[in-house]
C-alpha cells in the first residue's frame, strides 16, 4: 500500500505518455500540454501525487513514480472514452462552455458515463490523500469530483480550477444536468476561474439554479442533516507558464541559430507571421487564414515577402466537428497557396503535427508577428509563451479579446476575430510596426508574463485554499 500524500492533483490526464512493452514493463515520458506545463514544477516541489487517466483505453496500471511525481492511473474502458471523454466532455461541455460555436449534444447515456467516471476519479483521490490533505481538482471533465470526494473524505481541503470559460446563465441553462454540475463544483472549498467574468457567470448560475445564498465571492452551503454549514469561495486566478524557463531557453545560442535557420528555410521573408494552436474550432484558425488570404489577394501584403506559418497540432480526431474543421482549414490553405504561391514559395506553411518545445521557442523567436485569434479561450498560454520567448524585445502580438490572456496582455494589439476587416488592420499594423513601438509594447508584456509565472499562479491559489478553515471530519 503506497504512502498517502499531503498534496494530490486530480486531472483527466496523467502528466506522462505511458508505454508498456511486451514484457509488461512500464516506461513514460513527460507529456506536452498547458496543464502539465503549469503544474509539473509545483508537483515536483511538493512531492505530490497526480491522479489521472493514462490516455489509452482498457489499460490497467499500478501507481508508479515518474519525473519526480507519484502517478495514480485511473482506467477507462473504450466505451467510457467514447461516452465520458469524446462524448460528454468534448461534444457536450466543450462547445457549451465555448459560446456554442458548434451546437452541443445532450445524451443521457453520455451523462451517466460522466457520473461514473467522475466517481472513479474521486475514489482514487480519496485513496491517495493523507488525512487533512489538500486536493486540487482540474477542469471541466471532473466537475462532479469535488462533491463526490467531499462525501468520501470530508477531512480534506478541496480546490477546483476551471481552465476553460464558464458560460453565461442563458447558455449554461441549456444543460439538462445544470444543477448537478453546480452542486458537484460546490463540493470544493475554493473554485478558481481564469477571468472575473467566468467567476461572475458561475455565481449567477448558483443563484439561478440552486437555493444557496451568495454574498460577494462567497457561497453558503446550509446545514443539512449532520453536514454542518460551510462556505465556498469563488476567485479569479489567471494561469500562466514557466516563463523563466522559456526566457532562458530563448536566450541560448542554439535557439537563436535555429530561429535564423528557420527564416532561411522559409525563404527569408521580410515579415514572418505565426499561428500555433490545437486544431480546434474555438481557436479562430479559419478566421485568421481568411484575413491573411484577403490581405494577400488585396496586395496589402505580398508573397514571398510575407509568409504565414500555421502550426495546428492534432486534436480530438475522432470527434466529427474536428474532422470537418481539418478539411475546411486544409482546403482554405490549398486555395490561397494555389492562387498566390510560387515554385518553392508558399503563402501559408501549414503543419498538422506537434513539435518539440525547443522548436516552438525557435519559431517564436523567428516570428515577426504572432496571431492569437481565438473565438473563445480560457487563457491561451501560447500568447504568453511568445512574449516570454522574446528577450530581444522584438515581434508583435495580435491577440483576441476573447482569450483570457487579453486581460493581462493589454499592450498587445487586441482584436475581435469576428471582425475580419478589424483583424486585417491589426495584422497590417503589427507587420509594419517600428522597432521602438515593438520594444515599448514587448517590454510591458514581458514584465507582466515574467512576474506572474506558473509558480505564482499555483502559489496564489494554494495559499488561499490552505488558509481556509480546516475541514471537519463530519459527513
Amino acid at each position: 500500500m503506497p504512502a498517502p500524500h499531503e498534496f494530490v492533483v486530480v486531472a483527466n490526464r496523467l502528466p506522462a505518455d505511458i508505454r508498456v512493452d511486451e514484457e509488461g514493463n512500464v516506461s513514460s515520458t513527460p507529456a506536452p500540454g498547458g496543464l502539465v506545463t503549469a503544474l509539473a514544477p509545483v508537483m515536483r516541489a511538493q512531492d505530490g501525487a497526480w491522479v489521472g487517466w493514462s490516455g489509452s483505453a482498457d489499460q490497467l496500471l499500478d501507481p508508479f513514480d515518474a519525473d519526480g511525481m507519484h502517478l495514480v492511473p485511473v482506467p477507462l474502458s473504450e466505451q467510457e472514452v467514447a461516452r465520458y471523454y469524446e462524448g460528454f466532455s468534448n461534444a457536450t461541455l466543450w462547445p457549451l462552455y465555448h459560446d456554442v460555436i458548434v451546437p452541443p449534444e445532450f445524451h443521457r447515456i453520455w451523462w451517466n458515463s460522466y457520473v461514473e467516471v467522475n466517481r472513479r476519479f474521486a475514489e482514487a483521490a480519496a485513496g491517495t490523500a493523507e488525512k487533512g490533505a489538500t486536493v486540487w481538482v482540474q477542469d471541466y471533465q471532473l466537475q462532479l469530483v469535488p462533491e463526490m470526494l467531499r462525501r468520501l473524505r470530508p477531512d480534506v481541503r478541496i480546490g477546483f480550477f476551471d481552465h476553460i470559460p464558464f458560460p453565461s446563465v442563458e447558455l449554461f441553462g441549456q444543460l439538462p444536468w445544470r444543477r448537478q454540475v453546480i452542486e458537484g463544483l460546490l463540493g470544493a472549498d475554493l473554485i478558481g476561474f481564469q477571468r472575473t467574468g467566468d467567476a461572475a457567470n458561475f455565481l449567477r448560475a448558483v443563484r439561478r439554479f440552486t437555493s444557496h445564498s451568495t454574498r460577494g465571492q462567497q457561497i453558503t452551503i446550509g446545514q443539512h442533516w449532520n453536514r454542518p454549514e460551510r462556505h465556498v469561495r469563488v476567485g479569479t486566478f489567471p494561469i500562466s507558464i514557466d516563463s523563466q524557463k522559456v526566457d532562458q531557453l530563448a536566450r541560448t545560442e542554439k535557439i537563436t541559430k535555429r530561429a535564423a535557420q528557420l527564416r532561411t528555410e522559409l525563404g527569408d521573408p521580410d515579415v514572418l507571421m505565426l499561428g500555433v494552436d490545437r486544431l480546434d474550432y474555438t481557436k479562430g484558425i479559419r478566421h485568421r487564414i481568411k484575413a491573411f488570404g484577403e490581405l494577400v489577394a488585396e496586395k496589402k501584403v505580398t508573397v514571398p515577402r510575407t509568409a504565414l506559418v500555421q502550426v495546428a497540432s492534432p486534436s480530438r480526431e475522432q470527434v466529427e466537428q474536428y474532422k470537418t474543421l481539418r478539411q475546411e482549414v486544409e482546403v482554405m490553405v490549398g486555395n490561397i497557396n494555389g492562387d498566390h504561391g510560387s515554385w518553392g514559395r508558399s503563402a501559408i506553411y501549414y503543419m498538422h503535427h506537434s513539435y518539440p518545445f525547443e522548436e516552438m521557442v525557435a519559431l517564436y523567436r523567428a516570428a515577426d508577428v504572432m496571431l492569437v485569434t481565438a473565438l473563445r479561450d480560457g487563457m491561451n498560454l501560447v500568447a504568453k509563451e511568445y512574449v516570454a520567448a522574446r528577450p530581444d524585445l522584438g515581434g508583435a502580438l495580435v491577440l483576441s479579446e476573447f482569450a483570457g490572456a487579453a486581460d493581462e496582455l493589454s499592450h498587445a494589439l487586441l482584436i475581435n476575430p469576428h471582425d475580419i476587416e478589424g483583424m486585417k488592420e491589426a495584422i497590417l499594423k503589427a507587420a509594419t510596426m517600428g522597432p521602438a513601438e515593438q520594444r515599448r509594447r514587448m517590454r510591458t508584456l514581458r514584465k507582466r508574463v515574467l512576474e506572474n509565472d506558473v509558480q505564482s499562479w499555483a502559489k496564489k491559489f494554494l495559499s488561499v485554499l490552505q488558509n481556509m478553515p480546516q475541514r471537519t471530519s463530519h459527513v
